[in-house]
């Protein structure tokens, strides 16, 4: 019987490490599921792509962004991004609490062609205004009205997301947390928990649960994974034996090299690789996903498990387990890429440093339930997101100049830490 597909591609090196599927391949697609997979498939194609030379994998899964444009200071119109860099699911990390989710579901979710999903904010305002905490004021923490809104809409939130920084709870300490955990275990979905400088590691991680997730693994801001001497503390190591996972969450300030490499020569790798992509990182140092990969990979993570930590981990990890995977009758979420060898790349952290390595993973097209996207074709709706970004960067940050209102008598109060 002769086979007919949608969109058969050919040649490529087919990578799943959850199914250890490792070799050269082609993928058939039909109807916006993958139908075939097997070596020099036959049939008809109304579409057929060459990926000789190039590498195939599931569409990859950023499990912390924040995507909430125009309703919070830290929102970034991100659809366009995903479609352009391989990403065919985002997860927002608590831009939008119980009160706002209603508004994030209709005019984020609705119209995005990648898929979006969301934590929900332990905090009923989310992530609406930057430069206070969201958390200092305890009113705004509900557990049961976050655990009814993710009842409600559980096809679209996977958890609960809490802030544990200093800035972020004033003298609450570990309060928003357990409200969290109390939400997380009234909905059995994983909180996951933002470190930063102000409240110590080992009060945080002495709350979590098997399967709540620490974001910023590698920040340097303090209160980190590791101790003065740069060894890691017993107790990140004895979080992770009881099921504790651990995601990078990029950020405009949250992962340093100098912090990964010694977490990495100590046998410490993320579970996950995630951006935390928003309006002050996405024209750097973040841009991407594969960008944020590629960090990884030039620190000495396998290409192999980058990938991994880009697909079938998060996957799991928010509770996703039809996502991550190429199976035949999953939808056809797919990325091919182009790893580039043997060059000079420039790469940077938080901190300014500069990294420069021999490796780089290009994403050269994205299948996103059977529709292909190609990063030419969506430069122009990049830019825009770069734009208006820009624009609400120079309203957190006070910048009236950038925004054509230069007062002269202005006050200048400071503004939150970058994330």
């Amino acid at each position: 019987m002769t086979m007919s597909y949608d969109l058969l591609l050919t040649g490529a090196r087919v990578l799943d490490p959850s199914r250890e599927l490792d070799d050269r391949l082609d993928v058939g697609i039909h109807g916006g599921r993958i139908s075939a997979i097997g070596k020099e498939l036959e049939g008809c194609a109304e579409q057929e792509i060459d990926l000789a030379g190039r590498l195939l994998t599931a569409g990859w899964i950023d499990i912390h962004a924040h995507l909430y444009a125009g309703a919070t200071t830290w929102g970034v119109s991100a659809d366009a991004i995903c479609l352009a860099t391989g990403v065919t699911t985002i997860v927002d990390a608590g831009s939008p609490g119980w009160a706002n989710l209603p508004g994030f579901l209709e005019f984020i979710v609705a119209p995005a062609r990648t898929r979006v999903l969301t934590f929900v904010h332990v905090s009923g305002i989310g992530l609406t205004y930057g430069p206070l905490g969201e958390c200092e004021d305890m009113r705004y923490v509900d557990p049961e009205r976050t655990a009814a809104a993710i009842e409600r809409w559980r096809d679209i939130c996977v958890g609960i997301k809490v802030r544990q920084g200093g800035f972020q709870v004033g003298n609450n300490h570990v309060e928003p947390l357990r409200r969290a955990v109390e939400a997380g275990d009234y909905t059995n979905t994983p909180v996951m928990v933002h470190i930063a400088v102000g409240v110590p590691l080992p009060d945080v991680l002495a709350e979590m649960r098997a399967g709540d997730i620490v974001t910023h693994c590698y920040q340097g801001t303090g209160d980190g994974i590791l101790s003065d001497q740069g060894d890691v503390l017993p107790v990140a190591r004895k979080a992770r034996t009881r099921g504790v996972l651990f995601d990078v969450g990029h950020g405009g300030g949250s992962f340093r090299f100098d912090i990964a490499r010694a977490a990495l020569a100590r046998d410490f790798a993320a579970d996950v690789i995630s951006t935390d992509l928003h309006a002050n990182n996405v024209d750097g140092p973040v841009y991407s996903l594969p960008e944020t990969a590629s960090k990884l990979l030039n620190l000495g993570v396998s290409l192999e498990e980058v990938v991994r930590q880009c697909t079938s981990a998060p996957a799991a990890a928010i509770g996703r387990p039809d996502l991550g995977s190429l199976t035949v009758g999953s939808v056809a979420d797919l990325a091919a890429f182009d790893i580039r060898k043997g060059g000079s790349f420039e790469f940077r952290d938080v901190a300014g440093e500069v990294l420069v390595g021999k490796k780089r993973i290009e994403p050269y097209l994205t299948v996103r339930e059977g529709t292909v996207y190609r990063p030419a074709d969506l430069v122009d709706e990049c830019e825009e997101a770069v734009r208006r970004a820009r624009e609400m960067r120079a309203f957190t940050g006070r910048d009236f100049k950038f925004l054509g209102w230069p007062p002269s008598t202005a006050t200048s109060p400071a503004g939150p830490p970058s994330e």
